[in-house]
């Protein structure tokens, strides 16, 4: 019996100005029905380029498959080369026996269209489905992949839902003409380890009630011990490593896969500092974390922890920095055509902590719980509508603007996505020194530009990145550049917003190290936002967890992380990726 996907010695290049670049160099693999592919590596690896090779979605004026076959049989018997395929054929193959979930759903839904609609059209394009039959089997779909309100939902716009739901939606519309093949390219990306949790779960329950096969693409492993048969590892256009999923953990065999599978936060105590891919790709820990036979020990967490730190007090460190009091934040989810407000959203309700001088406060729960909001809150980028929130003293929320625009040297903020946070049309360069151009004055242009090149250094970039723009740089890259543009001027206080959450784990161990570094260096006091628990623990000393607008437990991160006292935060902890994993010695 053939099976169902079948690649073999795929070569592929793309056009570029320094000529032809070789993405994929004599790829091979198979995916039999019922089975679960994961293809596991970093950005840049050629796992998306492989994706949309098989669906032929490369763009036919620089992609070119130069050898090589991509084999597809629905029924085991009769196979069809993809490449080969007209236009006409290959439409008939795409959304209907082969579906996609692309890595970003905002982007891949029209944002002008219902979601309804959307998920609609491939049943009228394939199943030849009316109308009242699309919508009826649509609202079947939207209730398989567990999205609240089918109703409701179907006549939402993308925008309207959150990023879980959107990713539902996504797969509502992959499996709706019940495909033979599922390909799955980062399905999960940036999502909360709880709304991630619940794709990876769908995902398992589709492939065994409809016996897809899949192709499940991510650069975490962790996620790969959780729902994949078997794997193969990309590095650089190849593939280095495959096999059963069990072997590949207990006794993997090269460097690369080694990396992938030891720069996870979870596998490592606070503070130690958190290998990188390229130190197995050089030899640098060829036996770290190694038995004498040469496997590979991946300790459960509750294994590995030492003795309880104690946590940053008034006692060791001088009092609290921030001291937040009956804090309220509440939104309005619209006004009646009489200009009454319909109903409050309360993102924030009676929040009340202290934020040590030189501690690491972990903000930590999924999102819509309130933490980003009160991140935000803490540098008054919104306002409050109760309470209170001293600094060092002062009182924020009374504070005239005249007075906070200077303050604001003090504390800074680290965003999320950090393209969107630089100017596109500003060179990194100017970018950094406008807060010294605002805040010091007294510094002449060759001083501001002296104290942003050592400022690149520091964040391990150079001094030639200075005259380049946001977008001739990786998301890592870009990253570190806004974490520096956070440090210009020297603050006491930093927020870090979900700042590692979208990141390659080898790329994500590289900005931790960062901030470690940075913090001891520069001494500011930080409150890092995160979904996920083993990087909290990680990183900070102390753990607030929330859950809708409220605090549910607060501690120290290591004893929070091994003996949690709610069930809210057991279920954090209990849908980290790879948690359980345990290596055979």
């Amino acid at each position: 019996m053939l099976p169902l996907l079948q690649i073999n010695d795929l070569v592929l290049s793309f056009q570029s100005a320094e000529g032809r670049l070789p993405a994929l160099k004599g790829i091979s693999l198979t995916v039999n029905a019922g089975e679960m592919l994961a293809v596991v590596g970093e950005s840049g690896s050629g796992k998306s380029v492989t994706a949309l090779s098989i669906l032929q979605l490369l763009p036919a004026r620089t992609a070119s498959i130069e050898g090589g076959q991509i084999f597809f049989s629905s029924d085991g018997v009769n196979a069809v080369n993809l490449p080969d395929l007209g236009k006409k054929q290959l439409r008939s193959l795409r959304g209907n026996r082969i579906g996609m979930i692309f890595q970003e759903p905002m982007t891949s839904l029209n944002p002008v269209m219902t979601c309804g609609v959307q998920v609609m059209e491939p049943l009228k394009l394939h199943r030849k489905l009316n109308n009242r039959e699309a919508r009826r089997e649509v609202l079947q779909l939207f209730e398989k992949v567990r999205l609240p309100d089918p109703e409701i939902l179907f006549d939402k716009y993308p925008h309207q839902l959150s990023g879980g739901q959107k990713q539902r939606v996504m797969i509502a519309m992959a499996i709706s003409c019940k495909p033979d093949l599922l390909i799955c390219d980062e399905p999960t990306t940036a999502l909360d380890v709880t709304v991630q949790k619940t794709i990876l779960e769908l995902l398992q329950d589709l492939r065994k009630s409809e016996n897809m096969g899949m192709v499940f693409i991510t650069h975490d492993l962790g996620l790969v011990a959780d729902v994949a048969d078997r794997a193969v590892v990309m590095y650089q256009g190849s593939i280095v490593e495959s096999g059963q999923v069990g072997n590949l953990f207990s006794n993997p065999q090269h460097p690369y896969t080694r990396g992938l599978l030891l720069c996870r936060p979870v596998l490592h105590q606070k503070g130690e500092r958190l290998p990188v891919v390229s130190d197995f790709l050089n030899g640098a820990h060829e036996k770290a974390g190694r038995t004498d036979s040469g496997a590979v020990i991946l300790q459960r967490p509750d294994e590995m922890f030492g003795p309880v730190d104690r946590a940053p007090n008034s006692e060791k460190d001088g009092g609290a920095l921030i001291r937040v009091k009956n804090l309220d934040i509440w939104y309005s989810s619209g006004k009646t055509w009489l200009g009454r407000e319909k109903h409050w959203v309360k993102a924030v309700q009676d929040v009340s902590f202290d934020v040590m001088a030189g501690e690491t406060l972990g903000l930590v729960g999924e999102s819509g719980c309130g933490i980003t909001t009160l991140g935000r809150a803490l540098l008054r980028l919104n306002k409050p509508n109760g309470g209170s929130i001293r600094y060092a003293g002062l009182d924020l929320l009374a504070m005239p603007d005249r007075r906070l625009r200077p303050f604001r040297k003090n504390i800074q903020i680290v965003f999320q996505d950090p393209y969107s946070s630089l100017n596109p049309r500003l060179m990194i360069g100017p970018a950094l020194a406008e807060p010294l151009r605002i805040h010091a004055a007294s510094m002449n242009r060759s001083q501001r530009r002296q104290k942003v090149v050592e400022l690149l250094q520091k964040v391990d970039l150079r001094p030639e990145h200075y005259n380049r723009y946001p977008h001739e740089f990786s998301g890592g890259q870009r990253q570190r550049i806004v974490i520096a543009r956070a440090l210009t001027l020297n603050p006491d206080f930093v927020v870090f917003d979900e700042s590692v959450s979208a990141l390659d784990v080898s790329v994500q161990a590289q900005v931790l190290n960062l901030i470690n570094d940075l913090k001891r260096e520069f001494g500011f006091t930080a409150v890092f936002i995160s979904h996920d628990l083993s990087v909290i623990r990680y990183l900070c000393d102390r753990v607030m967890v929330m859950e809708k607008g409220r605090i549910v437990e607060t501690g120290n991160a290591e004893a929070i992380y091994r003996n949690p006292k709610t069930d809210y935060t057991k279920t954090l902890i209990d849908a980290i990726p790879g948690k359980g994993m345990v290596n055979s010695r």
